[in-house]
């Protein structure tokens, strides 16, 4: 796939107004969680890393519990009406969070804003190759999407903290409801006829057989061997992610004693060789296995983490962030492909919506250990890290075997 391909979904003028959404909401999504970070620094210091992987915790048990039922509703009920709600939702939530001064205030925010983003995220990622039918378009429509994620993490990091050390770190949130209130309007723009409802399913199922529903894009999810493969590098990804976003902040800001657009600058690094990622992955795919792509990835970013603890350099830790951001990207993003590919798209919604649970559970594990190593291994929080995330890549390779290429 060239480049150029890529963009060629936007051509389809629906999908346009969709993406155009998603790259508002998500630059403003960056701003939301510099600033909840840099909250968590105020509120405690060094001792930050306790409260932002509680808080973190707390985001992704949200898509633990309710993202497998989202993906299920996401196939019964019209996917524009659950983004808009979803968008109306997030946008007062973001509002709150200027008003927070207590861990405990920050808490609830944070799980009450990630109830509705688990409720977004599997209706917007079934949406795409709903609107555009066959895999030479949503294929490109995919990457774009995925592209554009980290190349908005860019502006994201560096802009939030540019703009705290001007406005504060809560001003910044205002910016980042506006963002929602825009995005709902792009969608509320689209043709309800590119959202279809699943008609032979009733909107009303009765609890057990929504369960039955969630199981079963559990076992879609796991019944795949490649699916499950990509997943469980996801594991390996996840806990030096985890590492990374709740870490830095206090390495940056603590012990290389540097300030709040240091800390922008270092994460937009992540995001650099993030989208380096998305758009060589999409390249990437018609000429190598995915489980190249795979494991290339799971290898950069656990081993990026190895040496960052020992460093006293910004620009050698933007180094090392930018082959981790790339590594996670390129472990990450096969995933979405290959549902897309290999599931029918009748069920995609229930899919998204497990691996979006699956693939948080992941973070709901990385997340608590980041805290644990930062609170109690402040010297090798990193190494550890990185040997764990190893640890568990050489794991997952071992058990699974491809004769062929996975495609």
């Amino acid at each position: 796939m060239k480049v150029t391909e890529i963009f060629k979904s936007l051509q389809q003028k629906q999908f346009a107004k969709l993406y155009a959404g998603q790259i508002i909401s998500l630059l403003g999504d960056a701003f939301t969680w510099v600033g909840i970070a840099l909250l968590a620094f105020e509120f405690a210091g060094e001792k930050a890393a306790g409260i932002l992987s509680i808080a973190l915790t707390l985001r992704v048990t949200a898509f633990i519990l309710f993202a497998p039922y989202a993906g299920l509703l996401a196939d019964k009920i019209n996917r524009k009406n659950i983004m808009l709600i979803s968008d109306s939702g997030r946008m007062l939530i973001v509002l709150l969070l200027v008003f927070v001064n207590t861990e405990w205030q920050l808490y609830v925010l944070i799980f009450l804003l990630n109830v509705f983003s688990a409720f977004f995220t599997p209706a917007f990622k079934a949406s795409i190759p709903q609107m555009l039918k066959d895999k030479e378009k949503f294929a490109p429509a995919i990457a774009l999407s995925n592209a554009t994620y980290q190349l908005l993490a860019i502006m994201g990091p560096g802009l939030a903290g540019m703009a705290a050390a001007w406005l504060g770190a809560r001003e910044i949130f205002i910016i980042d409801s506006f963002t929602f209130l825009l995005s709902a309007l792009f969608i509320l723009m689209i043709s309800r006829n590119f959202f279809q409802i699943n008609k032979e399913t009733d909107i009303v199922t009765p609890t057990p057989a929504r369960f039955q529903g969630v199981l079963k894009g559990t076992r879609l999810l796991f019944a795949d061997k490649v699916i499950r493969f990509a997943l469980l590098v996801e594991l390996a990804a996840a806990i030096a992610g985890a590492t990374i976003l709740v870490n830095t902040i206090v390495f940056v800001k603590g012990v290389l004693d540097q300030g709040d657009k240091q800390y922008g600058l270092v994460m937009s690094a992540v995001a650099i060789g993030a989208m380096i990622g998305a758009f060589g992955s999409a390249i990437f795919d018609k000429t190598k296995t995915r489980k190249s792509s795979l494991l290339i990835g799971g290898i950069a970013v656990s081993v990026a983490l190895l040496p960052a603890g020992y460093i006293t350099s910004v620009g050698v830790l933007m180094l090392l962030w930018l082959v981790a951001g790339f590594g996670q990207n390129l472990a990450e993003m096969p995933s979405q492909m290959l549902i897309a590919e290999r599931i029918p798209i009748e069920q995609q919604g229930r899919v998204y919506g497990a691996h979006f649970a699956w693939s948080h559970l992941w973070w709901a594990i990385g997340y608590p250990i980041a805290g644990f190593l930062g609170t109690y291994f402040p010297g090798k929080t990193f190494l550890i890290a990185g040997c764990l995330s190893l640890s568990v890549l050489t794991i997952v390779f071992l058990t699974h075997s491809f004769k062929n290429k996975i495609a």
